[in-house]
């Protein structure tokens, strides 16, 4: 199989405790290591064994996102922070949507994995969408977790090079109070107070090139929707009820335009809804996941 990136790629395991079933191509993936590619480092996580299932976060979070949608029978999930973000290092503050569809297409090549079923939150459901376009044949199934296919209008453009301006000129813990309330519903911001430390924390963990690079990546980022018509694998779109930042209109959207799509609902969710309802996530992710087999 034609690799999508050309440029050297290294694996280094850290904490390569037990050899569990990966589902990797002939390979096991460490339980974390870090994997050199397109200039970036990345790091990631990996739990459980069975089939590779690939999930990749959301802006300015990491693949802590996932912290509580990591055990899932049959799988070995692999949780990925994107460059800049989280453990991952970016080489500088030039990112784009295409930038990390391809070096996600580079970490498959680099951990072994031929074909997997991938998921992404937010910007990582925009990478996905990019990935899926340039290398069709690498996917079992998507999973499409509060994302959209629509390119940014001029507000949200304005308002997300506004985020980067921000970052730059406050320092990138200053985004936790405009993001937070996008994260999560009013309702889980006053009664859980440690899901709102956690997701805080990730965003205070990206580093400015992450931060800026990410903001002006969903600024610029590409219309998706043509991609969408030519999906030909299972297809889940998971959608938090009360998302102030991708609306479940677009995701009902995404689900008419995705042959044989499905869509499920999460009450009482906002953007953040695969963390802030992990129960109800988990529970969509298990049902649906045997139609990829």
């Amino acid at each position: 199989m034609k690799r999508s990136l050309t440029t050297l790629t290294t694996l280094t395991a850290l904490l390569c405790a037990s050899a569990l079933a990966g589902g990797a191509q002939g390979q096991t993936i460490p339980d974390r290591g870090t994997v050199t590619v397109n200039g970036a480092t990345v790091f990631y996580k990996a739990t459980g064994s069975g089939e590779p299932l690939l999930l990749i976060h959301g802006y300015p979070l990491s693949g802590e996102l996932f912290k509580n949608n990591r055990t899932l029978p049959g799988y070995r999930v692999i949780t990925v922070d994107l460059p800049g973000f989280g453990q991952s290092r970016a080489p500088g503050r030039e990112a784009s949507i295409e930038n990390y569809a391809t070096t996600m297409l580079g970490f498959m090549d680099a951990v072994g994995l031929d074909r997997a079923v991938v998921g992404g939150m937010s910007m990582g459901g925009m990478t996905l969408l990019q990935m899926y376009k340039t290398a069709p044949d690498r996917f079992k199934g998507l999973i499409l977790i509060d994302t959209t296919a629509e390119p940014s209008g001029v507000a949200e453009k304005a308002n997300w090079l506004g985020t980067a301006q921000q970052a730059e000129q406050k320092g990138v813990a200053s985004l936790v109070d405009i993001l937070m309330p996008r994260m999560l519903t009013s309702v889980s911001r006053s009664t859980m107070p440690n899901q709102v430390q956690h997701l805080g924390g990730l965003v205070k963990a990206a580093s400015l090139n992450g931060a800026v690079g990410g903001a002006v990546a969903l600024a610029n980022r590409p219309d998706a929707n043509p991609v969408l018509p030519t999906i030909r694998v299972p297809t889940l779109i998971i959608a938090g009820m009360e998302d102030n930042l991708t609306p479940t209109e677009l995701q009902v959207k995404m689900n008419k335009a995705i042959p044989g799509s499905r869509l499920v609902n999460i009450p009482g969710a906002g953007h953040a809804a695969t963390f802030e309802k992990a129960l109800a996530v988990n529970a969509a992710l298990r049902a649906w996941l045997p139609t990829t087999r």
